[in-house]
């Protein structure tokens, strides 16, 4: 099959879902039966550290009030320096992951230069804007982007809303079902020269405090072996924590969430 041409009226440069509505490519169904089920992701989150950036998410995905997948991944590298969560309807969240990494690879090739990490994080944005008429359907899909800014050295998180809405947060975010209580266990054990080590140990225990308290997230499941994905991003790039090492946080935690009468919480100061 060969590749499409373009003249330079109509050459679509590096924008890689340009090109698809530019060969008729449907990149999502315009409409959406509300009889259907449809698997939902949970709670992801993401904070700073003093190399970093540090990306969680928890592996459950529900369908109303049944558990549909137990080990669903919702953590993404979207390039070498950044990465993508994701909340909200399982399938197409996981479509726009998809995308947007090939994008990313499309202008690279196109273009022989990364984009800054404002313009994916802009690019992002416009993609969830095209899925606004699906989310007023009740599909919606709410990313969570971070990356290591190579120019500043340093890590950074954006945060979306379903109208394409982003914004910069300063030190660390979550979002999904168990957002609220993962931030609020964040905020207890956060300060501005945590490790790699203790923002994972809080990032672990935020995921923990948030499934203790919300049913649609998952926390670990020793019998399976399914623990939470755990990702850093710094200036080595993306990297994925093993799942022993989140083994043994967890442990960590229960250990001090039994000698602390049942609050875990603040305990990295």
């Amino acid at each position: 099959m060969a590749l499409p041409l373009f003249d330079p009226t109509t050459d679509p440069g590096p924008d890689f879902t340009a090109l698809l509505e530019r060969e008729g490519v449907a990149i999502a169904a315009p409409g959406a039966d509300h009889g259907i089920s449809v698997a939902h992701g949970t709670t992801v989150l993401a904070l700073r550290f003093d190399q970093g950036v540090v990306m969680a998410g928890d592996r459950r995905a529900t369908e109303g009030h049944s558990i549909a997948h137990r080990a669903m991944e919702k953590v993404f590298p979207a390039d070498r320096y950044s990465a993508v969560a994701i909340a909200g309807s399982a399938g197409m969240a996981v479509e726009m992951v998809k995308l947007f990494q090939v994008q990313l690879e499309h202008y690279e090739k196109v273009e022989g230069a990364t984009l800054s990490l404002e313009g994916k994080a802009n690019q992002l944005a416009q993609m969830v804007r095209a899925h606004l008429p699906l989310a007023m359907q009740g599909f919606v899909v709410i990313p969570l982007f971070c990356g290591y800014d190579i120019s500043r050295s340093l890590g950074r998180i954006f945060t979306y809303d379903a109208a394409g809405g982003h914004y910069e947060e300063t030190d660390f975010q979550a979002t999904g079902s168990g957002g609220r209580d993962a931030r609020t266990t964040i905020k207890l054990g956060y300060r501005d020269d945590l490790s790699r080590d203790e923002a994972i140990e809080l990032a672990v225990l935020a995921l923990y405090e948030a499934a203790d308290a919300d049913t649609a997230t998952g926390g670990p499941d020793i019998v399976r072996g399914i623990f939470p994905i755990v990702a850093t991003v710094t200036s080595d790039g993306y990297q994925q924590a093993p799942d022993e090492e989140i083994a043994e946080r967890f442990e960590a935690a229960l250990v001090r969430r039994r000698e602390h009468g049942g609050n875990a919480g603040g305990t990295l100061r």
